[in-house]
């Protein structure tokens, strides 16, 4: 038997993470994402994802961000119906997430339909998937715990290893057995990283160490990156909204609902209780957050020791203090848009490009005591990554706006581990035997630059994955 990985997407491009670990008759499918940047893009690459699910042995999520579970509803409708191997909090979220992309899209339709109607136009336009889909995916979910090894098929056997990422994140470790491996008849080992976390991030725990493995398959986001450190971007947030706040405007915050909401709540309530910034109401203002704080609050075994100390300890919510609210009705949503004074507005999508945080910034950016606090990775031909770069006009809903408001970026808030930290990660595995590293989830400038600190360090081979190439992995 011999075995070889390719990817079906992040090969040269952030999202869409769908990378496939064959070995003969059986195949891994490892995280099936959607695709994520400019709108008529994506959506032809979500649509014209297509893949034998005959061939699919069996399924691994790495984590529940959208471009890492977002299509498995679509796979569902392809015919796949074997196993979907998550940790638990994995599962709870990716739940939430492909739910919330199915209303979405269900409003989406509709809203198109009764615009092509006006028009007099034919509409087309169908949903990648429903409830329904997501649903029957969810029954094909089968949790693992962190460090537990269980067979995933014949010949393949997997364990988790906690990527300190989001809640539930983990790094997949495969164990091949049944290749043509010469004397020594060990398995070979192949990991992926899924998205790596970093140290010291709040409220979860660090990124565990990897064992010695053969081949690993490494995301570079920001492998030409460095973050600011936790420390700097804490005293940044209080600067920020301390400013805001004096001239009496606005901060506006596009933030994933998962992980990076609830991080920023959590700081906005350590600096509030250190009475570090004025009294200013906080806004929750996405449905999505609202509830993943919700599956947040019920995986406590996921807390790193810190957030255990400040406020588990003291049976204290991390995720609520007396300034905060959070909105669920479109109703209530409308009312911050008329809101007078200073405010706090969390809001998805962290892009910029769907969701409530459009409406709000239409109704901010032009005012220049508002500000914009990016917090996250902005993916090329977002709406977030133009605000991100200062463009003077933007479009949202097709009008032109001007981008008055200050715009403050914290790069320490990413999820995602700098190349500093990618290179931390790398350096105690055995170079002798560490065959090969396959640079996956990354845009091409990141992935050069990585790769070349990644030879420096030793590594003797470092591969950028092209989309749909083949590569054999040799005991």
């Amino acid at each position: 038997m011999k075995a070889e990985l390719y990817s079906l997407g992040a090969a040269g491009e952030v999202t869409g993470s769908k990378h496939i670990l064959s070995l003969d008759g059986e195949q891994v499918l490892v995280d099936c994402g959607a695709f994520q940047g400019k709108r008529e893009e994506s959506d032809k690459k979500n649509r014209t994802f297509t893949v034998d699910t005959s061939d699919i042995t069996t399924s691994v999520l790495t984590h529940a961000h959208y471009d890492h579970c977002g299509l498995l509803p679509v796979l569902y409708k392809l015919g796949y119906r074997g196993s979907i191997f998550a940790t638990p909090a994995s599962r709870d979220l990716a739940s939430l997430i492909m739910m919330d992309s199915a209303h979405i899209q269900a409003r989406d339709a509709e809203y198109l339909r009764k615009q092509a109607a006006r028009r007099g136009e034919k509409f087309d336009w169908q949903p990648l998937f429903g409830e329904e889909e997501v649903v029957s995916v969810l029954n094909q979910f089968v949790t693992v715990s962190y460090g537990r090894t269980l067979p995933v098929t014949r010949n393949i056997e997997l364990t988790f290893y906690d990527a300190g990422h989001i809640l539930g994140s983990a790094m997949a470790v495969f164990r091949v057995f049944g290749l043509d491996s010469g004397a020594s008849g060990d398995p070979l080992t192949i990991a992926f990283s899924g998205d790596l976390g970093r140290k010291n991030k709040a409220i979860i725990r660090d990124p565990e160490q990897i064992p010695d493995v053969d081949y690993l398959v490494l995301e570079s986001t920001y492998g030409d990156r460095l973050h600011e450190s936790t420390d700097d971007a804490i005293e940044k947030l209080a600067r920020v909204v301390s400013e805001t706040v004096k001239q009496g405007g606005k901060v506006v915050v596009p933030a994933f609902a998962i992980e990076r909401t609830q991080e920023i709540i959590y700081y906005l309530h350590l600096l509030s209780d250190r009475k570090r910034i004025p009294k200013v109401p906080v806004y929750v203002d996405s449905p999505m957050a609202t509830n993943a704080t919700s599956i947040f609050r019920v995986h406590p075994e996921c807390y790193d020791a810190e957030t255990h100390r400040a406020f588990i300890d003291h049976h204290e919510n991390p995720f609520g203090f007396n300034e905060l609210r959070y909105i669920t009705s479109v109703a209530e949503s409308k009312e911050l848009n008329n809101l007078e004074g200073p405010a706090i507005i969390i809001s998805a999508d962290g892009m910029c490009e769907a969701g409530r945080v459009q409406h709000h910034l239409i109704h901010t950016i032009e005012d220049e005591r508002n500000t914009v606090l990016v917090v996250g990775y902005m993916a090329a031909h977002t709406l977030g990554r133009r605000i991100r770069d200062r463009q003077q006009k933007v479009r949202i809903f097709g009008q032109e706006y001007l981008l008055r408001a200050r715009v403050e970026t914290i790069d320490a808030f990413s999820a995602h581990a700098d190349y500093n930290e990618i290179l931390d990660f790398v350096r105690p595995l055995d170079k002798n035997r560490l065959k090969r590293i396959f640079l996956v989830h990354g845009e091409p400038d990141a992935q050069a630059a990585l790769a070349a600190r990644l030879e420096e360090a030793g590594v003797r081979s470092v591969v950028t994955v092209a989309y749909g190439e083949r590569y054999p992995l040799s005991p």
